[in-house]
C-alpha cells in the first residue's frame, strides 16, 4: 500500500494526476499489489511509468489539439477506466487462483498501455489521421483516427507490458500481447462508431467536448451520449482482459 501511495503521490506532484486521480491510482495500485505482490506490481508499473513519461513528450504540440478533452493531468475516471478492470481481475485471480484471470489482469493493462502509447505518440505523427472505419481524414487526436506511427506505438505499448508480465511470471507473453492488441483495436473501433462526436458551428469542425476549446457550445452529431472516451477506454481494457483470458484458456501451453 505504501508503494502504491508513494507512486501516486509522486505522479500528483509531477502533475500527471489530479488529486482524485492520485487517490484512485493509489487504490488500484494497492489492490494490484495486495492481490499479486511484486509480479503484479511490475505489470502495473510497466503500464504506468512509460505512459506517464510519454504524456510529457511533445506537450506543446498536444496542447494545440483543440478538438479533444484529453489534456492535462489524469482524473479519477481516467485512472479507473485504464486500471479498474485490471484491478478487478487481479483480485479475482487472487481469490480463485485461475491462470486465466491472471492473464486477464495483465491483458487489461496491456490494452491500456497500447491505447496510451498510440495516443501519446500517434498525435505527434506528421501523417494525417484517418478513420479506422471510413478511412476519411479526421483531426489529430479524435477517437477512431489512426496513423502508421500510432499503430506501431500501440504494438510497442502492448509488447512492453507483455514482456514484463512474462518475465515476472504473471502471465504468458502471447496471451498478454494478444489482449493488448485486441484492446487497442477495440478502442479505435468503439471510438469511431459509438463514442459521442459533437460539432462546433463556430469553428465548423467536429470535436469531443462541450463547449469546444473556443468556448462555443457544441451539438451532438453521432454516437451515444453516454459513451465518453473514458467509457471507451474501459471497454477496451475489458476486451483486452477477455482476449488474454481466452488465449490462456484455449492455449494453456502458450508462452
Amino acid at each position: 500500500m505504501l508503494l502504491a501511495a508513494a507512486v501516486a503521490a509522486a505522479a500528483y506532484r509531477a502533475r500527471a494526476l489530479t488529486l482524485r486521480g492520485a487517490i484512485a491510482a493509489a487504490l488500484v495500485g494497492t489492490c494490484t499489489f495486495g492481490a499479486g505482490g511484486w509480479p503484479y506490481a511490475a505489470v502495473l508499473l510497466a503500464f504506468f511509468l512509460p505512459s506517464t513519461l510519454l504524456s510529457r513528450v511533445g506537450r506543446r504540440r498536444k496542447a494545440m489539439l483543440v478538438d479533444t478533452g484529453k489534456h492535462g493531468a489524469r482524473d479519477a475516471w481516467q485512472v479507473l477506466a485504464n486500471g479498474g478492470v485490471a484491478a478487478t481481475c487481479a483480485a479475482a485471480a487472487a481469490a480463485l487462483g485461475q491462470p486465466a484471470l491472471a492473464a486477464a489482469f495483465a491483458g487489461a493493462f496491456a490494452a491500456a498501455s497500447a491505447d496510451t502509447w498510440g495516443t501519446e505518440i500517434g498525435t505527434l505523427s506528421r501523417e494525417q489521421p484517418r478513420s479506422i472505419l471510413s478511412f476519411k481524414p479526421v483531426a489529430a487526436g479524435l477517437s477512431g483516427g489512426v496513423t502508421a506511427l500510432g499503430t506501431a506505438a500501440e504494438l510497442g505499448g502492448a509488447c512492453v507490458v507483455a514482456v514484463v508480465a512474462a518475465a515476472a511470471g504473471a502471465a504468458p507473453f502471447s496471451a498478454v500481447a494478444a489482449g493488448g492488441i485486441a484492446g487497442a483495436l477495440a478502442d479505435s473501433l468503439l471510438g469511431a462508431c459509438l463514442q459521442e462526436r459533437r460539432y462546433c458551428a463556430a469553428c465548423a469542425r467536429e470535436c469531443e467536448t462541450n463547449p469546444h476549446a473556443c468556448g462555443a457550445p457544441t451539438s451532438a452529431v453521432r454516437g451515444l451520449p453516454w459513451i465518453s472516451n473514458d467509457a471507451v477506454n474501459g471497454l477496451a481494457t475489458l476486451t483486452g482482459a477477455l482476449v488474454a483470458a481466452s488465449v490462456r484458456t484455449f492455449f494453456p501451453n502458450s508462452r
